[in-house]
């Protein structure tokens, strides 16, 4: 049977979008399946789908000065080494890279091995890792189509989701959260990342009381974020691994704007006010925001102006503009597309 070495990790966001892939691939059965990522977050988040793991230590690069980086090409090579021995192990068909700087290593060392491999970006502008791996990788896939014309091997396919997160129904994912759907109430989902934003959880936590006298509040807060809060219609979690369920209980999502969120917000045509992280990036939360705010399809609360959640709230609900043009946008799932290139190369 074909195998195919799924890697990327230092974030969630450059993991679940490779989980999509693998749940597609175990699924149908025609091809071996494993993983090649650091001790991290990645393996946290492949170890419940009990696939083979090689674990690898890898250098992250700081991107401001630091003496930290002048360790960096020794660390690098030492990384390469041990992704070359996991590849010797494994013999994949295929290295399907999801980015970040763990998948970087892996595809330099297939390259060597001349295995194929294929890369994909999810956000408008290239991150590092990807630029300086291209020229290892048959395609570079992406979610924009502006970015696929960045790269003299780019192919657009759009961004990878989970058949789960399309799932949902409303009136159940309600009951689910002890939301009374007699009430009449609007649903607000209300979410950081996987791993919450601190900033997002104060901004909601300031206007709660009253928030919660309007709506029901679905707040995934980030492990260890929960704070004691008792207000009607207030359900807080610290981490759902159901993300279907809890887009489909909600009428409005508030949510910071990685690229995996908002294509899945897009693809459920599910109206959204983002929150974009500031200053902590390279600014690709606030470019694939600006995006899609100029085509119409979200709407935007600067961090700086979490004073006016409240106000944002109720004109994002009662945009109808949005809603129109989101009934009609052509964003869908890229599981498909990206599937269809993997396979070529099988």
């Amino acid at each position: 049977m074909k195998k195919i070495l799924f890697t990327g990790g230092g974030s969630a966001g450059h993991v679940t979008p490779n989980i999509a892939l693998i749940e597609a691939i175990v699924k149908s059965g025609e091809a071996d399946v494993c993983y090649m990522g650091t001790g991290g977050v990645e393996k946290r988040l492949i170890e419940p789908i009990k696939i083979p793991y090689y674990t690898f230590d890898c250098p992250k690069l700081v991107r401001s000065f630091s003496l930290k980086n002048l360790g960096i090409p020794a660390a690098f090579s030492r990384a390469v080494k041990e992704a070359k021995k996991g590849l010797e192990t494994f013999r994949p068909d295929v290295v399907f890279s999801k980015g970040g700087y763990v998948s970087l290593p892996v595809v330099v060392a297939a390259h060597k091995l001349s295995i194929p491999c294929l890369t994909h970006e999810s956000d408008l502008s290239a991150g590092l890792a990807n630029k300086l791996m291209a020229r290892k990788c048959r395609h570079v896939l992406t979610s924009f189509p502006e970015t696929a014309d960045k790269f003299k091997n780019g192919k657009f396919t759009g961004s990878p989701i989970r058949c789960n997160v399309l799932s949902g129904d409303k009136s159940t994912a309600k009951a689910h959260y002890g939301f009374d759907k007699k009430s009449g109430r609007k649903t607000l989902l209300v979410f950081g990342g996987g791993s919450g934003s601190q900033r997002l959880n104060e901004i909601l936590r300031s206007h709660l009381s009253a928030l919660s006298e309007k709506y029901d509040i679905l707040h995934l807060c980030g492990s260890g974020n929960a704070v004691h809060a008792k207000f009607r219609g207030y359900k807080q979690i610290e981490f759902e691994t159901d993300m279907g369920t809890a887009y489909a209980a909600a009428d409005l999502v508030i949510s910071r704007a990685g690229s995996n969120t908002v294509f899945e917000l897009l693809a459920l045509k599910k109206p959204a006010l983002l929150v974009p992280l500031e200053g902590q990036t390279r600014g690709d939360q606030i470019e694939n925001a600006r995006y899609f705010e100029k085509k119409g399809l979200i709407r935007i609360l600067s961090q700086k102006d979490g004073a006016y959640l409240p106000e944002a709230i109720e004109d994002a609900l009662n945009d109808e503009t949005l809603k129109d043009n989101l009934a009609v946008s052509d964003f869908s799932s890229g599981t498909k597309n990206i599937l269809a290139e993997i396979r070529a190369l099988l």
